[in-house]
């Protein structure tokens, strides 16, 4: 009896068990594996899978010594390929390194941790590891500070306070480098020289990366800027400023100058009545005097008051006007972070050829604080979803196409409506606080 419930129970069936999602990694860098001190190269990671991303990826730091690294920032590029004939949807990462030392370097192979659909848990796959050389540039120092760039763009710009300059007045010479294929950090200062007659008062500068147009980073850009004061009336020069870098492509030293600045000042301003009073009085017979009589101390006090005035002006006028430039810059950086900016480039991107979701993205992280679609799916409209669903099949799916999403542009108007919807509402001003919180 034992022996043949044994048999009955081998002849049954078992039931596959579900394959697990494929994961592919691949790594190169880009544009080469040979790169100058002072120049960067990028460390492209492509993360392919045959279901989808339930999660970000876990990118791993990098530290290579003798080298500045920049980890990706949190948006990828989206990838879509045919792979041995199967679908795979996948993200790219970039690493930007940028070595300060002429040496070789070895890049270990990085530990990801993926989050596949489908899948029984999150996995670990690893890149490949690579190998690069660092040379020195011709021509320069060894251990030295470099930029190297593919492309570099000097410009300056010169803003007077007043046009006549008048001792008093001020100007302001801004400076401006992109440069294309290098990193913001490592674009160096340059030297405003001290000019006999002005006050110099350099300002903060701003450093920031360039961005490619699809997320990614594609070099850097500063901007400094010197405020100088008038002191005394006469002609002043500027001096022109050198800039030097290295060609990444051919290795090459070049130079880009700014040329100098002439200018010229005059006397301080001053008031000059539209008629003549002493022309009137005499015209009258009378003499054109002026009796001041029990008032010498107040008229004291009133000279010592403007003079003082004065000399807080000419002083502490120019940091002031640097202060609220700098907030000025702020509140702009401050709407160009808004939710409100990126919803206004929702309309011009699914309008465009080929129809994209990047602003459509940024707005919703921006204003739910979900970072990724299918977690803000349950505060938008049902017509809305199905809409967004329809368009990732055209777009991402088997059937590629490329048209203009015309359901989900007429659905754009009631969104933010809908978004607000699910906000959670504002505590009253004066409300009791909870019992139970």
């Amino acid at each position: 009896m034992k022996r043949l419930l044994l048999c009955l129970l081998l002849a049954l069936p078992v039931p596959a068990l579900a394959d697990e999602p494929l994961v592919k990694v691949r790594s190169q860098l880009l544009p080469g594996d040979s790169v100058l001190v002072g120049g960067t190269l990028s460390l492209q990671l492509d993360l392919l899978v045959d279901t989808w991303f339930s999660a970000a990826p876990q990118l791993p730091k990098l530290a290579l010594d003798g080298a500045v690294v920049s980890v990706p920032s949190g948006e990828a590029t989206h990838l879509t390929e045919q792979i041995d004939g199967k679908p795979f949807f996948g993200l790219r990462y970039s690493y930007q390194i940028t070595p300060q030392q002429a040496r070789a370097f070895d890049i270990p192979a990085l530990a990801i941790q993926v989050r596949p659909g489908q899948g029984s848990g999150p996995l670990t796959v690893h890149s490949q590891p690579l190998h690069f050389t660092a040379r020195e540039p011709a021509g320069g120092e060894a251990g030295a500070q470099r930029l190297v760039a593919r492309q570099l763009d000097f410009s300056q710009v010169l803003e007077q306070s007043h046009k006549p300059l008048r001792v008093g007045d001020s100007v302001t010479r801004r400076l401006h480098v992109r440069a294309e294929g290098a990193q913001a950090m490592l674009i160096p200062a340059p030297a405003f020289a001290e000019v006999d007659g002005l006050r110099r008062y350099v300002q903060t500068p701003t450093v920031k990366p360039m961005g490619d147009g699809r997320g990614g980073v594609d070099g850097g850009e500063r901007e400094d800027a010197a405020t100088y004061v008038v002191g005394e009336a006469g002609r002043f020069s500027l001096p022109a400023i050198e800039l030097r870098w290295w060609d990444a492509t051919t290795g090459e030293q070049k130079s880009a100058t700014v040329p100098a600045l002439d200018l010229e000042a005059r006397g301080a301003a001053g008031y000059q009545a539209p008629f003549s009073i002493t022309e009137d009085l005499r015209r009258l017979g009378q003499k054109a005097q002026v009796h001041i009589a029990g008032h010498w101390l107040l008229i004291g006090l009133a000279l010592v008051l403007l003079a003082a005035l004065a000399f807080a002006g000419q002083h502490w006028g120019a940091p002031l006007v640097g202060q609220w430039r700098s907030w000025r810059q702020r509140r702009q950086q401050a709407w160009l972070d808004s939710a409100e900016y990126a919803w206004r480039q929702v309309r011009p991107q699914l309008e465009g050829s080929p129809p994209q979701l990047g602003a459509l993205y940024l707005w919703l992280r921006r204003r739910t604080g979900c970072h990724e679609m299918s977690s803000a799916f349950g505060r938008l409209p049902e017509p809305t979803v199905d809409y967004l669903l329809a368009f990732f099949r055209t777009r991402y799916g088997r059937e590629h196409r490329a048209d203009t999403p015309e359901a989900l542009l007429k659905a754009l108007p009631g969104l933010p409506k809908a978004v607000a919807e699910h906000d959670e509402p504002a505590p009253a001003h004066h409300s009791l606080k909870p019992l139970n919180p």
